[in-house]
């Protein structure tokens, strides 16, 4: 144990010098390895960091639970996030970061944290004491616990997006005694650069002993927060995640959504990449076009325009600012695609991935005698009105639909007579793309709305019960990506996930 070492004794020395190496050539590493080494680097960096403490001091450390990931009063121990070789660290997505307040009691203005450096940008708590008018023309004191983001910058045009957890820690135990914590989320940005509660607890409370919220007149307030990418900041996207963005045109955010998507298709992309456009017109060449973007995006530092491949398209200038359908665009590309590939190394490569098939029949119930049809499809249209998620929207897709009363079915030679109508699936595609049906008819107001109802859709999911005849090797999906639109039928904004 390193609380029974003798300090001077030689052997120790060259055991911390050996670790002193050792965290130096993981140093060293951290930058040249590929990502899914990077955080097990960090992790051994960090215990590393802490057993050469330890053993330099001579003494445990009884703080462990907040050792690993928390900063308190902006320093972590064992000095791990401020070592200049974990200056890549800043660029995480998440942290946990405490500020310890001393003297709470004759706190009388306003007090900020060290920072927290989250998506490279700083992060701080704010604390203050709150004072607001009571109905009864007295006053209420309260604690204000903010979080702040890049408050001292001086740029207009940064924001962040960030879902924080602001928790007041409770420093004793007993019956009834908790830690107390709210959650936020914010668009943080020059005119908003703080966010939380001007009356996060009462005053009285915070100071009540029998709470456990103070100790030696000392409070510890904590926060996690978790950020998006900012925008109109310095951020590598390459350096930090391994990938890039596509410009938005200025309206064309649906099509960047859905080409990152094909992009991360690997078949698809490989069978792009293969395409033969040597003898196309560069202009006018829509596989041309794709095969730079995706190139692009795979090789290349800075976000990747697509002003070539709008081009090919035929489109002008104006209608890069008309936003269009993303599954109208999506069945267009692929067709075009499909087109382009036929006759060379790749031909069938888009249906091989995509396509399925469904049977319409219509099953007549007193006489031996049904209809049928087989049909190929891209995607699958999903009615979510009403509905909780997948399961419930497919069980609805291939219900069968009664044919009585005037509505009977005209079976030719068999007359009218009552029967069931519906579909069922023959095959799945490889790529399935569901398309949830948010936009529909309203007879009322004799337009489409969109309805922003809440619909669950699991990572994994089975569709062997929609099967007609289920195949030997089981229907199971696993999640890819989500397209989502934000806003209304007059507009709004895609992203993909």
């Amino acid at each position: 144990p390193p609380g029974r070492m003798n300090r001077n004794n030689a052997g120790l020395n060259y055991f911390v010098i050996y670790l002193q190496e050792l965290r130096a050539t993981v140093v060293a590493t951290i930058s040249r390895c590929s990502r899914r080494w990077v955080r097990f680097c960090r992790y051994l960096l960090i215990r590393l960091t802490r057993i050469i403490f330890m053993v330099e001091t001579d003494a445990g450390n009884d703080n462990g639970a907040i050792m690993d990931s928390q900063t308190v009063n902006g320093e972590v121990p064992d000095q791990v996030i401020h070592d200049a070789d974990m200056e890549e660290d800043e660029a995480r997505s998440e942290a946990t970061f405490r500020y310890v307040v001393t003297n709470f009691s004759k706190l009388k203005e306003s007090q900020l944290s060290p920072p927290c450096y989250v998506r490279n940008l700083p992060w701080k708590i704010m604390v203050m004491p709150r004072i607001s008018p009571m109905q009864d023309r007295q006053q209420q004191r309260s604690l204000g616990f903010f979080l702040q983001c890049n408050g001292e910058s001086e740029s207009s045009t940064w924001s962040c997006y960030a879902n924080a957890e602001l928790t007041l820690i409770a420093q004793k135990e007993g019956e009834g005694i908790n830690t107390f914590c709210r959650k936020i989320q914010h668009l943080f940005y020059c005119k908003e650069n703080d966010w939380g509660f001007s009356h996060f607890l009462a005053w009285n409370d915070v100071l009540d002993p029998d709470k456990g919220y103070i100790k030696d007149d000392t409070i510890i307030l904590e926060v996690h927060v978790v950020a998006d990418a900012p925008h109109g900041v310095s951020w590598d996207s390459k350096k930090h995640t391994g990938y890039v963005g596509l410009k938005n045109q200025g309206a064309t955010c649906y099509m960047n959504s859905l080409l990152q998507t094909l992009y991360f298709t690997n078949q698809l992309r490989k069978a792009v990449y293969k395409m033969p456009t040597e003898s196309d017109d560069s202009s006018k060449s829509v596989a041309l076009a794709l095969q730079r973007v995706f190139h692009e995006l795979q090789f290349c530092d800075k976000p990747v325009g697509t002003k070539k491949l709008t081009k090919s398209f035929g489109w002008e200038t104006l209608d890069s600012f008309m936003q269009h359908d993303v599954q109208e665009f999506l069945r267009v590309l692929l067709d075009k695609l499909e087109s382009k590939m036929k006759g060379t190394c790749v031909e069938g490569t888009v249906p091989k991935l995509f396509e399925g098939k469904m049977v319409s029949f219509i099953k007549c119930k007193n006489i031996d005698y049904q209809s049928t049809r087989v049909e190929t499809f891209y995607d699958i249209q999903l009615n979510i009105k009403g509905k909780k998620n997948i399961a419930e929207s497919f069980r609805d897709y291939v219900k069968a639909e009664v044919l009585d009363g005037d509505n009977k079915y005209d079976a030719g030679e068999h007359g009218l007579q009552d029967a069931e109508k519906g579909v069922i699936f023959a095959s799945f595609p490889p790529v399935l793309h569901l398309h949830l049906m948010r936009f529909q008819y309203d007879p009322v107001t004799d337009c489409s709305v969109k309805f922003n109802d809440r619909f669950e859709f699991q990572e994994k999911v089975n569709l062997n019960p929609y099967l007609q005849t289920p195949e030997a090797t089981p229907a199971d999906y696993t999640l890819h990506a989500v397209l989502v639109h934000s806003g209304d039928n007059h507009g709004g904004h895609y992203v993909v996930f």
